[in-house]
């Protein structure tokens, strides 16, 4: 007997996905955005948030998840869902990046890439590509942590992508991508061997088992995950790039090639851009799904749940419009099988009560311990959030700033407010940041004895820059309301308050760009006047009552 969704799959053409679309329901919750339509069916994007390069697994009964996190601190986040569409974020792998002195500052876009997430031998595996470094392995007892510290099992530059595979007869392998930026060689998928504790390699340099350069149309192949099923060897692999690319599977008898290829997904006539790099899942009743992700240019690359077929030995992936073995993406689908825990989403705003801070939260580069002079506190004063203001460059830019605290941009349209009081006499940059290549923001700002309320703007794409400060009012020690309203196309609105009622607006609104292969970001920044001598230098600091996201 056909399950409900293979039935609605043979019955469905384009009028009952636009219906499904049209008839998509305000999310029954109080989060900025939430996947579960509340009916019995959900709605893409799963995760309107950064969680770039998707893997995704099923352990008994529960889906684990973890994504790159790039240069920020904490990494590799950890996410778990009972029913496919509700996810929590449940803690990271990764406390700090290696090697340490590296990312004691920023280094955008370098850090964690694309990792592999798998269960095998009783515990948990993330391999995860430093582009400059080479592949770590990580491994856990309990999903949640704590996780072991990272094993460089492959050193080298350009070496990205990583995804194991343990075979049926106990060997096991590796493949792996290439960045050009790095290794000058892409498009080209490498099959190594290694032993099977993934601590060390068994060859010297592998082989090179798929070239993009020989298949017509092809470019950027990336991401592979390799598996097996029916004596087959599969390797699902995004080519064309994120914006514009498809999702391609090459199988073979033989691991080692040669390999046929076939794409199985790509835009087709959805809104969905470049459907790109993720992971195929089986379900808790059999039926199969895949997650990849979506740039969406200053809201990052978010995730999506498509429904996976099997048909002559190939997956097709979403919706099959013309039957021609190449599905696209949905926007609105019946929800896979599962444990209904409720609507889940990760968290975003913090009242910063008596735990510690939200798990939504990560540095701009490595954090420095509380013992030797950390970057915050909870624990100064209950209830707040104590962010001392640390030496920064005077013409710097904020992207310099190593302990700036930030959070993904969380949906399309969301609003930030957050309450902060200053103390000290040389803070130079004090309040609520949106940060990407281009970023602004609003606050306090001290000089020659006098608090100013400012909005501050970074129109330039270098590292540094000289920010464009906009004077708005002269306040006094006086706590501040400060809102930035985000709308769609990520254009956001500056205003601020001093009674928390009435809201003045702040300068222009300001584009949202994405970071460097990040999406932006919005959070907390506090910065002193550098200790060149020249300028009295207190013990500086904010406190923030708290930081809230709504729709």
């Amino acid at each position: 007997m056909k399950s409900a969704v293979a039935l609605f799959l043979s019955l469905c053409s384009s009028p009952c996905f636009a219906a499904e679309a049209s008839a998509a329901a305000q999310p029954p919750s109080s989060q900025p955005w939430v996947a579960d339509l509340g009916d019995g069916r959900y709605q893409n994007p799963i995760l309107y948030a950064d969680y770039s390069d998707p893997d995704v697994i099923r352990a008994g009964q529960m889906f684990y998840m973890t994504s790159s996190s790039f240069s920020n601190a904490p990494g590799l986040p950890l996410l778990q869902s009972s029913d496919m569409v509700n996810w929590e974020l449940v803690g990271h792998a990764l406390p700090k990046l290696v090697p340490g002195e590296v990312f004691a500052k920023p280094q955008p876009g370098k850090g964690v890439w694309a990792p592999a997430l798998r269960h095998h031998a009783g515990k948990f595996w993330i391999f995860y590509p430093e582009p400059d470094f080479g592949v770590y392995v990580m491994t856990a007892q309990n999903f949640a942590g704590p996780w072991s510290a990272p094993h460089l099992l492959l050193a080298g530059k350009g070496i990205i992508d990583p995804a194991p595979l343990w075979d049926d007869d106990g060997k096991a392998w590796l493949v792996h991508g290439w960045a050009k930026s790095r290794s000058g060689i892409n498009n080209i998928l490498t099959l190594r061997r290694m032993d099977a504790d993934a601590r060390k390699l068994l060859d010297e340099r592998g082989k090179d088992i798929i070239n993009g350069d020989k298949l017509p149309g092809y470019h950027t192949v990336e991401g592979p995950k390799l598996h097996k099923k029916d004596g087959y060897y599969y390797i699902f692999a995004p080519a064309g790039g994120v914006e514009h690319g498809w999702q391609s599977v090459f199988r073979s008898r033989d691991i080692e090639g040669p390999y046929e290829d076939r794409i199985v997904m790509a835009q087709g006539t959805s809104t969905i851009n470049g459907p790109h790099q993720g992971a195929w899942v089986d379900g808790v009743d059999g039926r199969d799904w895949f997650y990849h992700f979506q740039d969406r240019g200053a809201y990052g690359r978010v995730v999506h749940l498509q429904p996976m077929q099997w048909r002559d030995g190939w997956p097709v992936i979403g919706v099959d419009k013309d039957n021609t073995g190449v599905g696209e993406p949905v926007p609105t689908f019946a929800k896979p099988a599962g444990k209904d825990r409720g609507i889940l989403a990760p968290p975003t705003g913090d009242e910063f009560g008596a735990g510690p801070l939200g798990l939504q939260w990560q540095w701009n580069a490595n954090p420095a311990s509380n013992a030797v002079g950390g970057w915050y506190s909870l624990k100064a004063r209950p209830g707040f959030l104590r962010l001392p203001a640390l030496s920064a460059p005077e013409e710097g830019s904020a992207r310099e700033v190593p302990s700036v605290l930030t959070q993904k941009f969380p949906a399309p349209v969301f609003a930030v407010e957050t309450k902060i009081e200053a103390r000290g006499a040389d803070l130079q940059r004090a309040g609520l940041l949106v940060l990407g290549i281009r970023y602004a923001w609003l606050g306090l700002r001290q000089s020659d004895g006098v608090t100013r309320l400012v909005l501050s703007t970074c129109e330039e794409p270098a590292l540094t820059c000289k920010e464009v400060v906009e004077p708005l009012r002269t306040v006094g020690r006086e706590p501040v309301y400060l809102r930035a309203e985000v709308g769609d196309g990520a254009l956001v609105t500056f205003s601020y308050s001093l009674n928390g009622k009435q809201f003045t607006p702040a300068g222009k609104p300001f584009q949202a760009t994405v970071g460097r292969w990040v999406g932006a970001q919005v959070g907390l920044v506090s910065t002193r006047w550098p200790l060149t001598g020249k300028k009295p230098v207190s013990h500086s600091y904010i406190d923030v009552d708290y930081f809230r996201v709504t729709r």
